[in-house]
C-alpha cells in the first residue's frame, strides 16, 4: 500500500475521533477552577471578609456553566443518534449543490449550498460538514445554521447552510464523499457521520483588470450588423457552387470537373460591409517537458491564464458582436447552457496540453482574437503570424506575472512572522531560485519580439 493511501486512511479514520483540543483545555480549566473554589482555607488563617461570598458566587457560576455545557453535550449525542436513526430508516443524507455568483460585477464566486433533511441541531451547538474530492482532498468545514421550514408552518423540515468555497485551482472537481459533524457549544465533542455525496462541480475563472482593444469580427452569419470597414471575403473551395445559366464560364473550376465530372464555379471575391460574429480563440498548447505539467508552478500559471482569458472574453462580449469561443480541447456541454456560462466552464476545464498545435488551432480567416501564453512555441508562433494581417488581435499573457511580488517582504514574513498559508505564496518565495523561471522569461522575451515585428494588433498582459 502506498504512503499516500495510508495517509488518507489515517486522516479518514481521524474524522471519527470524538474529542478535540478544546476537550483537553476545558478539562484542565475545570480542574483548575475546582481546585481554586474547593480548596479549604489553611488552619490558623482568617479568610478575607468577602471571600466566602465570592467563593459562593464562583461555585454557583461554575455549576451553572457545567450544567449548561452538560445540556449542550447531552443534546449533541441525542441529535447525533437521532440523525443516525433517520439515515437508517428514511435514508436522509447530506444534499449539496453549487452556484456561481457575480459580486458587484467583478468576479465569479463559487458557493456551496448544503441541506440536511429532518436533522435537529444540538442546543447551543453546531452541525458542520465537509467534502472530499479528486484525490481525497478535503475542503474546510462549513456550518449549517439556518432552518428550512415547511410551507405555511412553523415546523422545521431541514437545516441548511451556505458558504463560499475557495479551492486551489480553476477546474472541474469530482466529489467523492463527505462528513457531518455534530458539536456542542464549546466543541468538546465532534461526532462524525460519513455521507455518500457524489457529483461534479467546477471553480469558475475570476475577472481581473479590464482589457479593451478595438476589434472587428471577420465572420458573417447574419447581415444585421454593419461595420465601418469593408471586410474582404475571398473565394475558396467552401464557396463553390453549381454552374448555372448566366454564370461566367471563366470561373469554372476544371480541376473539380476532371475529378468528379461536376461543373462548379468559384464564387468571386467580395467586399461586404457586414460582420456578425467575433471568433475568439485561446490556446492552451504548452510544448514543455512532461514532468513540468504536474508542477505547482504550471498549475498557478494555468489559473492566471484562465482568469485573464475570461476577463478578455468578458470585456469583448460587452460589445455589439456575438461572441463565439473556439476551444482547443473537446468537452461535452449541454446544448441549452447559456453562451457565457458555457464559455466559463470550457475555460475552467481546459488544461495545458501537447495535442493541438497553434497553427492547427487558429484560423486567421475567421479568427479575430487569439490569446496565447508564455508556453507557446516561438517558431510556431512566427509561422502563424506570417498568415495574419492587421485585423487580428493577439493577447500575449505573461504567465510568469502570477509570481510577481516584493521578494524581501515575502521572505521577511516567512522567516519572522507567519509562513505562507497557500500554494501561490509558497511558490512566489521559491520562484526566484527556480530553473523554470529563467526558461519562461527567456521565452517571453522572444515571443514579445516576434509580436512587435508582426502586423497584428498586440496586447501584452
Amino acid at each position: 500500500m502506498k504512503w499516500k493511501q495510508i495517509k488518507w486512511r489515517i486522516r479518514y479514520g481521524w474524522q471519527y475521533f470524538p474529542f478535540t483540543l478544546n476537550t483537553v483545555l476545558c478539562v484542565f480549566a475545570g480542574w483548575g477552577a475546582y481546585k481554586l473554589l474547593y480548596t479549604p482555607t489553611p488552619k490558623g488563617e482568617d479568610p478575607a471578609p468577602f471571600l466566602p461570598f465570592i467563593m459562593l458566587m464562583g461555585k454557583m457560576a461554575l455549576w451553572f456553566l457545567v450544567a449548561l455545557v452538560g445540556l449542550s453535550v447531552l443534546s449533541t449525542f441525542v441529535s447525533f443518534f437521532y440523525y443516525l436513526w433517520l439515515r437508517s430508516r428514511k435514508g436522509y443524507k447530506l444534499e449539496v449543490s453549487f452556484t456561481t455568483e457575480t459580486k458587484k460585477g467583478k468576479s465569479n464566486r463559487l458557493y456551496l449550498n448544503a441541506r440536511l433533511e429532518g436533522a435537529v441541531r444540538p442546543i447551543l451547538g453546531f452541525v458542520k460538514g465537509r467534502l472530499y474530492y479528486d484525490d481525497n482532498v478535503m475542503t474546510d468545514r462549513f456550518s449549517m445554521m439556518s432552518n428550512k421550514r415547511k410551507e405555511q408552518s412553523i415546523k422545521r423540515s431541514a437545516i441548511t447552510g451556505r458558504s463560499r468555497l475557495r479551492l486551489p485551482d480553476i477546474k472541474e472537481y469530482d466529489l467523492k464523499g463527505g462528513f457531518l459533524y455534530f458539536q456542542d457549544m464549546l466543541h468538546l465533542f465532534s461526532l462524525a457521520a460519513a455521507q455518500p455525496v457524489s457529483g461534479h462541480f467546477y471553480q469558475p475563472p475570476m475577472l481581473t483588470d479590464n482589457y479593451d482593444t478595438e476589434v472587428y469580427p471577420k465572420k458573417t452569419e447574419t447581415m444585421d450588423v454593419r461595420i465601418e470597414q469593408l471586410r474582404r471575403v475571398e473565394g475558396e473551395h467552401l464557396n463553390y457552387k453549381d454552374f448555372e445559366a448566366g454564370d461566367d464560364v471563366r470561373r469554372i473550376v476544371w480541376k473539380v470537373y476532371a475529378k468528379n465530372r461536376e461543373l462548379v464555379v468559384r464564387m468571386p471575391e467580395l467586399y461586404e460591409p457586414y460582420a456578425s460574429h467575433l471568433y475568439f480563440y485561446a490556446s492552451f498548447y504548452a510544448p514543455v517537458k512532461a514532468q513540468w505539467l504536474g508542477e505547482g508552478y504550471l498549475k498557478e500559471m494555468l489559473n492566471y491564464y484562465k482568469n485573464n482569458v475570461w476577463t478578455i472574453y468578458d470585456a469583448l462580449s460587452q460589445k455589439e458582436w456575438d461572441m463565439r469561443f473556439i476551444p482547443d480541447q473537446s468537452f461535452n456541454m449541454p446544448d441549452q447552457m447559456p453562451e457565457d456560462e458555457r464559455t466559463a466552464r470550457i475555460i475552467s476545464n481546459s488544461a495545458w496540453h501537447k495535442d493541438k498545435e497553434l497553427n492547427q488551432y487558429f484560423n486567421p480567416r475567421s479568427g479575430s482574437v487569439l490569446c496565447i501564453s508564455s508556453l507557446v512555441d516561438p517558431q510556431e508562433l512566427a509561422n502563424l503570424l506570417d498568415r495574419c494581417d492587421g485585423s487580428t488581435v493577439v493577447y500575449f499573457i505573461k504567465v510568469s506575472q502570477v509570481f510577481k511580488h516584493f521578494a524581501p517582504l515575502n521572505w521577511l514574513r516567512r522567516l519572522i512572522f507567519l509562513p505562507p498559508d497557500d500554494r501561490l505564496s509558497r511558490l512566489r518565495t521559491s520562484w526566484t531560485f527556480s530553473p523554470i523561471r529563467i526558461q519562461i522569461q527567456r521565452r517571453e522575451k522572444e515571443i514579445e519580439e516576434l509580436l512587435n515585428k508582426s502586423n497584428v494588433v498586440v496586447g501584452v498582459i
